[in-house]
């Protein structure tokens, strides 16, 4: 293979006469010239498989805007050359959404060129595999814990729940707010399979989703102090039924739906906020806050058992796995293998 060549998971898009088009992906290799432009070249060490990945790997639709497109949404790795001034070959660099794998070539590739100005400095103390484990569903939490910090729930405040807990961004939002004192109630449709899992992850109490899946009145009795919702629809409405005088919910993810079926009742009788999170546009200074906490308050043992390792040609088989709902925690991919 020559030098400037590289492995790459590469999703296309064909159209037949018809009109009708067909979106589908390979591990292939391409060369430097495919890459877009950018001011730092990375070689990748590590990316990540979430939810969007499995979408855009399997031939849904919604993830990728442009082909053809290198899949990824999270890269881990060292900094090859750059033209920006804060950075320098053998800086190590974490990137999370800001368009990779959706309008940028993205992680899942030994190579990468991208902006500068997105990238965080891999934190003292945390290796290269855990910064993908942590990915764009632990980025994801932790923004979460903040707006609901910011909101002014705190422990005392009484129990926050976390719905899709099994997942990337559930698992750790489980693990970040029982570090930093919640009392945290899990909601998964498998509670009898993944129970142990999750109390292991620090959740005190675990919650059926089919209890909050279907519609609800828009006020209901108030059990929550402040939520993380991965999930949306039917799900998010009675969460904000549910939530506290002056609580907050953090929405993370449509899992469920992209519809809110409620009313304006839980913001304007109980104070309610519901924060939007949006990992992919967040800004650097609140990346860089976000990245600073994780290393500080993340338990890396309880991560390391939660987290798979798969070799860059096994995206596929873990891309089919999350879109059945069939995985827990976190899948990272070394793409060196």
């Amino acid at each position: 293979m020559a030098a400037t060549e590289f492995r790459a998971i590469v999703v296309t898009r064909t159209e037949d006469e018809a009109g009708k088009r067909t979106q589908s992906s390979a591990l292939t290799r391409v060369g430097d010239e495919a890459l877009m432009d950018g001011d730092v070249t990375v070689a990748v060490e590590f990316s990540s498989i979430n939810y969007k990945d499995g979408l855009a790997l399997m031939g849904k639709p919604g993830v990728a805007r442009v082909w053809p497109l290198i899949a990824g949404i999270d890269l881990v790795g060292t900094v090859e050359s750059s033209s920006d001034p804060r950075w320098a070959a053998g800086d190590r660099v974490i990137l999370n959404g800001a368009g990779i794998g959706e309008s940028h070539h993205g992680g899942l590739a030994e190579r990468a060129r991208v902006s500068g100005a997105s990238l965080v400095r891999l934190p003292e103390g945390v290796s290269a595999s855990r910064a993908a484990a942590i990915g764009t569903a632990g980025f994801t939490a932790m923004l979460a814990v903040l707006a609901l910090e910011r909101g002014g729930v705190t422990p005392e405040s009484g129990d926050v729940l976390v719905t899709g807990a099994a997942g990337g961004v559930g698992s750790i939002a489980v693990t970040l707010l029982h570090a930093r004192g919640y009392r945290v109630v899990a909601s998964t449709g498998r509670a009898e399979e993944l129970g142990d899992y999750l109390r292991g992850l620090g959740a005190a109490e675990l919650l059926d989703r089919s209890t909050i899946s279907e519609a609800g009145k828009p006020l209901q009795t108030q059990r929550w102090a402040g939520a993380i919702d991965s999930v949306g629809s039917h799900t998010l409405a009675n969460i904000l039924a549910q939530t506290n005088q002056g609580g907050v919910v953090a929405s993370c993810g449509l899992a469920q739906g992209a519809d809110l079926p409620t009313t304006v009742m839980p913001f304007i009788l109980r104070a309610v906020t519901l924060a939007g999170i949006n990992s992919v546009e967040a800004p650097l200074a609140l990346r860089e806050e976000a990245w600073g906490r994780l290393a500080d308050d993340l338990d890396f043992d309880l991560l390391d058992g939660l987290t798979e390792v798969i070799s860059l040609e096994e995206s596929f088989g873990a891309a089919e796995r999350i879109l059945a709902g069939q995985v827990h925690g976190r899948t990272v991919v070394d793409v060196r293998r």
